[in-house]
């Protein structure tokens, strides 16, 4: 399995989140994709023993292989090994500088920024059959290896999504983490986690390269071509309420649905990360 996550910097929190990853998964690869736009750290490049264009080259490789997801007719490519990322050595760094040798293996890709033309990147780079999708602030369930493995054992199951939780109580974070269990457009996103098949990942083509709204799409097209519902794991992803707690909960469940709504009538992703942005700014966050 292939384990990708987009983050906007890596971070001290993000390699804990990865090595309890690690504890679940110890055979899966892990695929960090940062935006390229980031000053290139120099703990990076010290600890890795590369040079700065390595790097680059690393996360373009990835890149070049962003047109062979969208066309399924030439998915063939995406079933070769692919080339070791830029972190494939024993240890890594956050931009503090703090190691975390025990996460070996990891790939820490550069891509251009947005969630899902990261997702994408690390997506070129996987090798694993099974590709994992999650964010950075999520935790994994203790039982996820189980679910998982059960659920993916029928090769009719080509996709699915944990249920989700919040590290948080508050009685409207409840009400949304409750609907998880249920499959829609309203009710299914990438803060609980999505489970792909490569294979299928590559025949729906992918992610779009939107700023928002990208699970969205991606889940819709599932759902076509599968003429079914996003299977739901019985397992549940814990995700931070850092982003509802600094805007606060309501007003930022309001601006959830306000943007779901001005999606679902036709506006622009593009749009819709603007006004995401000028509401986070007057709410001074």
């Amino acid at each position: 399995m292939s384990i990708i996550i987009p983050t906007r910097r890596f971070t001290d929190q993000l390699a804990v989140r990865i090595e309890a990853h690690r504890q679940l998964f110890p055979d899966a690869e892990i695929i960090v994709v940062e935006p390229s736009d980031l000053p290139l750290a120099d703990d990076l490049l010290r600890d890795n023993g590369l040079r700065g264009a390595s790097c680059s080259a690393g996360a373009l490789d990835g890149l070049d292989q962003l047109d062979q997801i969208r066309k399924p007719d030439q998915t063939d490519r995406l079933d070769q090994p692919a080339e070791q990322g830029i972190g494939g050595s024993s240890s890594i760094s956050t931009d503090s500088g703090v190691d975390s040798t025990a996460t070996s293996g990891i790939q820490r890709l550069r891509a251009p920024r947005g969630r899902g033309t990261q997702c994408n990147a690390g997506a070129a780079r996987a090798t694993g059959p099974l590709l994992l999708f999650l964010h950075d602030d999520t935790a994994l369930p203790v039982e996820a290896p189980g679910v998982v493995s059960n659920a993916f054992a029928d090769p009719r199951t080509q996709i699915a999504c944990f249920r989700l939780r919040f590290d948080h109580e508050h009685w409207l974070l409840a009400i949304y983490a409750f609907c998880s269990r249920f499959d829609s457009s309203l009710t299914s996103f990438g803060d609980q986690g999505i489970l792909i098949r490569r294979s299928f990942f590559a025949a729906i083509g992918g992610f779009p390269d939107w700023p928002l709204f990208e699970d969205v799409d991606l889940l819709n097209r599932a759902r076509h071509r599968t003429r079914k519902r996003i299977k739901k794991l019985p397992a549940v992803v814990t995700t931070s309420t850092v982003r509802f707690l600094e805007n606060g909960i309501l007003r930022q469940q309001l601006l959830n649905a306000e943007l779901m709504l001005r999606f679902s009538l036709g506006a622009s992703p593009e749009s819709l990360r603007r006004r995401y942005e000028m509401r986070r700014g007057s709410s001074g966050s």
